[in-house]
């Protein structure tokens, strides 16, 4: 292993360390620190090692195993999903190559040397979103089960199989007659995988049956010449929906986020930019506000609500790391010249930037233009997005997980109370075990504009959410939409509680401190 890392890649990573912490007191996401620091180090002409380069393929290979744990695969059928992705993906390709086309007319460098097919594969590289930015965003937000995370995340998914097609018609990995075997052993061996999964309990033995599985997958699906990104992907979904999916996906977290790290570093290590790259990174950059308006208008179509459909995409506003690869392909193919996959990586590293920076100030900016947005909201609704009747409630219970539900039902009875959850199939147990649960997005402005909070009879709200940002944002909107009432919040570490009340909350809960509280408390007063 050691033999493997290169003097300078612990020297890379601690300067990617640098910039990321100076990110986040800058108020943005670490995120950009690291991409920064990638331009940095490769405008000083540093190159990345083997060991960072392996850093960012196990990264991306725990990033879909994760997002397999939590797929689920009839969503994907949604109209608003499998249409709006394909749909986008036609119609965006075909604006970026009637774009790149009237540009070559202006004689600007590398657009002046476009040929019809150059065009065709460059739009198609544009059209696709960035996986491992959106699902890091949402991870980072606690959205990802929320309902625009899952219709990004479904999105995207689409995107992915799109992009597993090409790579097959370009002929750079036609699948062996051996993946057919494997694709059948797969699914038969599905029940003892998942048998072996809730046997070995938890800790170390899980996190390494998780990390087998993610880079098993890969290697299999490599070795059957097929995507290995892929195998991840799928050796995900045959956990997802098992009793253990939720548990090893919080183990793999930790991890997954470090290997990350050399993911983003290789993206701005990628290529040196040049004066040509600076002219070409720029006006193709200004696609990301068509790319975000069609996405909003397409969903707006299939009936999904203002704040979700603008929501999803935003965060769908970037270029891809599949973009990338479909550059590649192309280049070594020579269907295209190396200095555009140069202004790719460039522009996909920008992207990201340009997108972290806008999708932190998401909620200020929906509040600013809601009204507007509205208009292109759908006249038809389905039933599920229909507004929560809070006449007379007096306590809302914010996040129906394990603290939720166990506040809720010490309050019940004494006191009208509702309970709240983006995750509908949160919301569908809570319900069958006889709490009074509905679907509602609390971090979002749209729940807080369709009620009435300040004439509302309600005293008291606990955010619950296990992601301290999402806490923050409701607290926020509450407050913002004339809340004058106890805010209760949840926190797991100790410098989460200042944010938490200056940004409206009275009262701060920490899980572990209070858990150990509550455990000195229930022992003393139990009877011998």
């Amino acid at each position: 292993m050691l033999s493997s890392i290169d003097y300078k890649d612990p020297i890379w990573i601690a300067i990617a360390f640098l910039f990321g912490a100076l990110s986040r007191a800058l108020g943005l996401p670490p995120l950009v620190g690291f991409l920064v620091a990638g331009f940095s180090l490769n405008y000083v002409g540093a190159e990345g090692g083997e060991f960072l380069n392996e850093m960012a393929d196990l990264g991306i290979a725990l990033l879909l195993f994760s997002i397999g744990l939590k797929l689920k695969l009839k969503e994907l059928l949604h109209v608003e999903i499998l249409g709006s992705a394909l749909a986008h993906m036609l119609i965006f390709s075909a604006v970026s190559i009637a774009t790149l086309l009237l540009l070559k007319q202006t004689g600007l460098p590398l657009f002046n040397q476009l040929s019809l097919a150059n065009a065709l594969i460059i739009g198609f590289a544009l059209s696709f979103s960035s996986t491992v930015f959106v699902v890091k965003a949402l991870e980072e937000r606690g959205d990802f089960l929320s309902r625009y995370g899952q219709i990004a995340i479904g999105i995207l998914i689409i995107q992915d199989i799109v992009a597993v097609i090409y790579l097959g018609i370009s002929e750079v990995k036609i699948p062996s007659i051996w993946a057919v075997v494997l694709i059948f052993l797969i699914f038969v061996g599905r029940p003892l995988i998942i048998k072996l999964s809730t046997r070995i309990g938890h800790g170390e033995l899980l996190l390494l049956f998780g990390l087998s599985m993610a880079l098993g997958g890969s290697t299999l699906f490599e070795a059957v010449d097929m995507k290995a990104d892929l195998g991840a992907l799928v050796f995900g979904v045959l956990l997802a929906n098992t009793p253990k999916a939720d548990e090893l996906s919080k183990a793999l977290f930790g991890i997954k986020e470090l290997f990350l790290v050399g993911f983003f570093l290789s993206i701005g290590m990628a290529g040196l930019p040049n004066v040509t790259t600076l002219i070409v990174v720029p006006v193709l950059l200004m696609l990301l506000v068509i790319k975000s308006g069609l996405f909003f208008w397409l969903l707006s179509r299939f009936k999904v609500r203002t704040f979700p459909a603008s929501n999803a995409s935003m965060a769908l506003g970037n270029f891809s790391e599949f973009g990338l690869i479909v550059m590649i392909v192309a280049v070594s193919q020579g269907w295209l010249p190396y200095e555009w996959l140069v202004v790719m990586a460039v522009l996909v590293a920008v992207s990201f930037v340009v997108s972290s920076t806008l999708n932190k100030r998401f909620d200020d900016l929906y509040s600013q233009f809601q009204k507007g947005l509205q208009k292109f909201q759908h006249s038809e609704l389905p039933e599920d997005d229909l507004k929560i009747d809070l006449t007379d409630v007096q306590i809302l219970v914010c996040g129906m997980g394990r603290v939720g539900s166990g506040a809720y039902d010490y309050l019940e009875g004494q006191k009208k109370i509702i309970g709240l959850d983006f995750d509908e199939k949160v919301v569908e147990t809570q319900s069958t075990n006889g709490r009074k649960t509905y679907y509602a997005n609390v971090s979002g402005s749209d729940f807080w504009s369709q009620i009435n909070i300040k004439n509302s009879d309600i005293e008291w709200i606990l955010l619950c959410a296990p992601n301290v940002e999402a806490n923050k944002a409701a607290a926020k909107l509450a407050r913002h939409w004339g809340f004058k009432g106890r805010i209760t919040a949840t926190s797991i570490y100790p410098d989460e509680k200042k944010e938490l009340i200056e940004n409206g909350v009275d009262a701060v809960f920490n899980v572990y401190t209070e858990a150990g509280a509550g455990l000195a408390l229930h022992g003393k007063n139990f009877p011998k």
